[in-house]
């Protein structure tokens, strides 16, 4: 045999190709692999999170790094839950933990409204009828690569699984994220911050 079945098992084909890691905890990406893929995004940084506030302390030098991507032409996109919204208050309750679900969305908010208003850094809040979609799915994208978490059923953000996944090609599982998070991007409504 030219290629033994051990090494078949090992090489990824398809859409599998796509799977850069999975990480069971989202705690257990490093903050270098959050850092690596900020800094080397240059067209567009999407961050689909529910509450997006890990991000701030994850990433050195976060609001820097935003500001000086968004000047040299870099899209940057937030999509929050609304901090006052039904299925916020719903989520704050299965949680039940101290640093609630609204708590977290306005650290969020108030870093962005600390960035200042900057050309091509934008903020929305996904709709009323997609909360319960977006709060159960967070979609980070920086340019070719995402990083997605599906929350598991009463588990926090960072206790549920992570995928770390780099495009291939079209219509595989890194296409199906995005246009998750775009659908969702489309309907939102303005965050005012």
């Amino acid at each position: 045999m030219i290629w033994p079945q051990v090494v078949k098992d090992r090489i990824k084909s398809g859409h599998d190709r796509e799977l850069v890691h999975s990480y069971p905890y989202r705690s257990a990406c490093s903050s270098t692999v959050w850092s690596e893929l900020v800094s080397d995004a240059s067209g567009d940084l999407f961050f689909a999170g529910y509450t997006n506030y890990f991000l701030w302390t994850q990433v050195p030098a976060f609001p820097e790094t935003l500001r000086r991507k968004a000047d040299s032409g870099c899209r940057v996109r937030f999509l929050l839950g609304d901090p006052d919204g039904e299925v916020t208050r719903q989520r704050e309750g299965i949680e039940d933990v101290a640093l609630t679900v609204s708590t977290r969305i306005r650290i969020t908010l108030e870093h962005l409204d600390r960035l200042g208003p900057v050309e091509g850094i934008e903020a929305r809040f996904s709709a009323r009828e997609d909360a319960m979609n977006h709060v159960s799915l967070s979609v980070f994208r920086f340019d070719q690569h995402a990083l997605v978490t599906p929350h598991l059923a009463r588990l926090v953000g960072h206790d549920s699984p992570l995928l770390h996944l780099r495009r291939q090609g079209n219509s595989g599982m890194f296409d199906r994220f995005a246009e998750h998070s775009e659908e969702l991007w489309d309907r939102g409504v303005p965050a005012n911050v």
